[in-house]
Protein backbone atom coordinates (compact mmCIF):
# COMPACT_ATOMS: atom_id res chain seq x y z
CA UNK A 1 0.00 0.00 0.00
CA UNK A 2 1.33 3.41 -1.05
CA UNK A 3 0.29 6.42 0.59
CA UNK A 4 0.97 9.63 -2.28
CA UNK A 5 -0.88 12.49 -3.34
CA UNK A 6 -3.75 12.97 -5.29
CA UNK A 7 -3.44 12.83 -9.31
CA UNK A 8 -6.78 14.64 -11.39
CA UNK A 9 -7.56 11.08 -12.72
CA UNK A 10 -8.16 9.78 -8.33
CA UNK A 11 -11.10 12.27 -8.56
CA UNK A 12 -13.71 9.62 -9.15
CA UNK A 13 -12.10 6.72 -6.68
CA UNK A 14 -11.55 8.73 -3.93
CA UNK A 15 -15.24 10.38 -4.16
CA UNK A 16 -16.42 6.56 -4.49
CA UNK A 17 -14.59 5.38 -1.33
CA UNK A 18 -16.28 8.54 1.08
CA UNK A 19 -19.69 8.39 -0.46
CA UNK A 20 -19.13 4.70 0.12
CA UNK A 21 -17.96 5.15 3.73
CA UNK A 22 -21.13 7.15 4.79
CA UNK A 23 -22.98 4.39 3.00
CA UNK A 24 -21.89 1.92 4.93
CA UNK A 25 -22.14 3.54 8.60
CA UNK A 26 -25.56 4.82 7.19
CA UNK A 27 -23.95 8.30 8.34
CA UNK A 28 -26.29 11.41 7.51
CA UNK A 29 -25.43 12.62 4.64
CA UNK A 30 -26.70 16.10 4.48
CA UNK A 31 -24.46 18.58 6.34
CA UNK A 32 -21.61 16.32 5.52
CA UNK A 33 -18.73 15.72 3.35
CA UNK A 34 -21.15 13.21 1.22
CA UNK A 35 -22.66 15.98 -0.16
CA UNK A 36 -19.50 18.45 -0.34
CA UNK A 37 -19.74 20.04 -4.39
CA UNK A 38 -16.29 19.46 -4.28
CA UNK A 39 -16.14 15.65 -3.86
CA UNK A 40 -15.82 15.19 -7.21
CA UNK A 41 -13.02 17.51 -7.76
CA UNK A 42 -10.42 16.93 -4.85
CA UNK A 43 -7.30 17.03 -6.82
CA UNK A 44 -8.16 20.53 -8.12
CA UNK A 45 -9.49 21.93 -4.73
CA UNK A 46 -6.08 20.92 -3.02
CA UNK A 47 -3.81 21.64 -5.59
CA UNK A 48 -3.73 25.25 -4.12
CA UNK A 49 -1.38 26.76 -2.00
CA UNK A 50 -1.20 25.35 1.37
CA UNK A 51 -3.31 22.36 0.89
CA UNK A 52 -2.53 18.57 -0.37
CA UNK A 53 -4.32 15.80 -0.16
CA UNK A 54 -3.14 12.05 -0.21
CA UNK A 55 -4.29 9.00 -0.92
CA UNK A 56 -3.54 5.29 -0.51
CA UNK A 57 -3.43 3.09 -3.75
CA UNK A 58 -3.18 -0.46 -3.21
CA UNK A 59 -3.05 -2.70 -6.33
CA UNK A 60 -4.01 0.02 -8.61
CA UNK A 61 -7.08 0.75 -6.61
CA UNK A 62 -7.77 3.75 -3.93
CA UNK A 63 -8.85 2.72 -1.03
CA UNK A 64 -8.13 5.54 1.40
CA UNK A 65 -7.55 9.11 1.75
CA UNK A 66 -6.57 12.51 4.06
CA UNK A 67 -6.14 16.24 2.69
CA UNK A 68 -4.88 19.26 4.73
CA UNK A 69 -6.42 22.87 3.95
CA UNK A 70 -6.68 26.13 5.60
CA UNK A 71 -9.85 26.28 7.45
CA UNK A 72 -12.28 27.88 5.85
CA UNK A 73 -13.57 31.44 7.35
CA UNK A 74 -10.97 30.63 10.21
CA UNK A 75 -7.75 32.27 11.18
CA UNK A 76 -4.73 32.02 9.12
CA UNK A 77 -2.82 29.65 10.95
CA UNK A 78 -5.23 27.12 11.52
CA UNK A 79 -5.53 24.05 9.15
CA UNK A 80 -7.94 21.40 8.84
CA UNK A 81 -7.55 18.10 8.59
CA UNK A 82 -9.97 17.02 5.69
CA UNK A 83 -11.86 13.89 4.21
CA UNK A 84 -10.01 11.21 6.18
CA UNK A 85 -12.43 8.28 4.83
CA UNK A 86 -10.78 4.85 4.33
CA UNK A 87 -12.23 1.49 2.61
CA UNK A 88 -12.71 -1.90 5.03
CA UNK A 89 -9.64 -3.11 3.69
CA UNK A 90 -7.70 -0.12 4.57
CA UNK A 91 -8.67 -0.04 8.17
CA UNK A 92 -6.44 -1.84 11.35
CA UNK A 93 -3.17 -1.68 9.29
CA UNK A 94 -2.45 1.26 10.93
CA UNK A 95 -2.76 3.82 7.41
CA UNK A 96 -4.43 5.96 9.85
CA UNK A 97 -2.14 6.73 12.13
CA UNK A 98 0.46 6.97 9.37
CA UNK A 99 -2.04 9.00 7.14
CA UNK A 100 -2.90 11.54 9.95
CA UNK A 101 1.11 12.02 10.86
CA UNK A 102 1.79 13.28 6.87
CA UNK A 103 -0.77 15.66 6.74
CA UNK A 104 0.58 17.25 10.07
CA UNK A 105 4.16 16.97 8.90
CA UNK A 106 2.83 18.79 5.72
CA UNK A 107 0.76 21.61 8.09
CA UNK A 108 4.04 22.55 9.90
CA UNK A 109 5.77 22.44 6.51
CA UNK A 110 3.34 24.81 5.28
CA UNK A 111 3.55 27.21 8.80
CA UNK A 112 0.76 26.06 10.21
CA UNK A 113 0.55 26.62 13.99
CA UNK A 114 -2.68 24.61 15.16
CA UNK A 115 -4.85 21.66 13.59
CA UNK A 116 -8.69 21.60 13.46
CA UNK A 117 -11.30 18.97 12.77
CA UNK A 118 -14.77 17.67 12.49
CA UNK A 119 -16.17 14.82 12.53
CA UNK A 120 -19.24 12.47 13.73
CA UNK A 121 -20.46 11.41 16.80
CA UNK A 122 -20.86 7.50 15.37
CA UNK A 123 -17.32 7.36 14.45
CA UNK A 124 -15.61 6.58 17.62
CA UNK A 125 -12.72 4.41 16.16
CA UNK A 126 -11.50 7.81 14.45
CA UNK A 127 -12.31 9.93 17.32
CA UNK A 128 -9.88 7.09 19.48
CA UNK A 129 -7.03 7.85 16.47
CA UNK A 130 -7.33 11.99 16.79
CA UNK A 131 -6.37 11.77 20.22
CA UNK A 132 -3.89 9.06 20.18
CA UNK A 133 -2.33 11.72 18.17
CA UNK A 134 -2.89 15.22 20.59
CA UNK A 135 -6.82 16.12 19.65
CA UNK A 136 -8.33 17.32 21.80
CA UNK A 137 -12.10 18.39 22.13
CA UNK A 138 -13.44 21.58 21.25
CA UNK A 139 -17.09 22.60 22.74
CA UNK A 140 -17.93 24.60 19.63
CA UNK A 141 -16.86 24.84 16.10
CA UNK A 142 -14.35 27.04 14.34
CA UNK A 143 -14.31 28.20 10.56
CA UNK A 144 -17.22 27.86 8.33
CA UNK A 145 -17.22 24.20 6.65
CA UNK A 146 -20.99 24.05 6.02
CA UNK A 147 -20.67 20.35 7.83
CA UNK A 148 -23.88 20.87 10.05
CA UNK A 149 -24.09 17.33 10.79
CA UNK A 150 -20.55 16.70 12.37
CA UNK A 151 -21.08 17.57 15.99
CA UNK A 152 -17.44 17.13 17.52
CA UNK A 153 -14.58 19.63 16.98
CA UNK A 154 -11.04 18.63 17.77
CA UNK A 155 -7.74 20.75 17.82
CA UNK A 156 -4.13 20.03 18.18
CA UNK A 157 -1.22 22.22 18.12
CA UNK A 158 1.61 21.69 15.91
Amino acid sequence: MQIRKIKKEDNASIAKVIRAVFIELDAPKTGTAYEDPILDTLFEVYDKDKSVYFVIEHEGRIIGGSGIAPLENGPKEICELQKMYFAPEARGKGLGLEMIQKCLDFAKEVGFKSCYLETLEMMKNAQKLYQKVGFTYLEKPLGCTGHTSCPVWMMKEL
